[in-house]
């Protein structure tokens, strides 16, 4: 289970419930495309810049992703009728324990090692409020894949407010599987919490073997 969190598949998904209205506002397909292009520039340079250690590397790449992400936006829906079951204190752990995941796994997705390479594919307008930028992730030695980043305007910036992965999205699938374990442990947000920080260690010690 502490593998599947979050991301089933190692990572950072169609047709996706919409985040609460929090500054919500009309997004623009040519201003969410710009958004990611530039995100993801910067992701790729951050990874190739023969200058860096892997550590420097690891801290460039988890500021672009943290600049990019709403992130507890996104951990608040994910979280769903249980933010209202979490201490002020355990809402606080779970959008320090949530980052930690999302920016660790969506690192390990794009790779740590040179010679990385991202493009643009399709983009489209979902609705007023958001669109879904479609990219090409190439790594080497590994077949290129898809990730479709969701972009909705939140505070008057673009923020991307989903991913979605091999047809899954990432939200939607991880607020399932949050919701599970929530359930099994009679509604208390504390045991999501340690499998969490169970699941991080994981991730923690894949990198240092990677």
């Amino acid at each position: 289970m502490t593998r599947r969190l979050l991301l089933s598949s190692p990572l950072l998904a169609a047709a996706v419930l919409m985040l609460p209205r929090r500054g919500r506002a009309e997004m623009d397909l040519t201003r969410a495309t710009g958004f990611i292009q530039a995100a993801g520039n910067e992701l790729v340079a951050a990874i190739n810049d023969p200058r860096l250690g892997l550590p420097a590397r690891r801290d460039k790449v988890a500021a672009v992703l943290r600049r990019t992400i709403d992130i507890e936006g996104t951990g608040r829906f994910i979280l769903g009728r249980y933010v209202r079951q979490a201490t002020q204190a355990e809402f606080a752990e779970y959008i320090r324990l949530f980052d930690d995941i999302i920016v660790r796994n969506l690192s390990a997705r794009f790779g740590e090692y040179h010679g990385v390479r991202f493009s643009l594919g399709r983009s489209q307008q979902r609705t007023e409020e958001d669109a879904l930028v479609n990219t090409i992730v190439e790594r080497p030695n590994t077949a290129p894949f898809a990730l479709d980043w969701r972009v909705s305007e939140i505070g008057g910036q673009p923020k991307v407010v989903d991913v979605i992965a091999e047809g899954t999205s990432l939200r939607l699938t991880t607020r399932s599987e949050y919701a599970a374990v929530i359930q099994r442990n009679g509604g208390k947000v504390a045991p999501l919490l340690e499998a969490m920080r169970n699941q991080i260690a994981q991730l923690a010690a894949r990198e240092t073997r990677g």
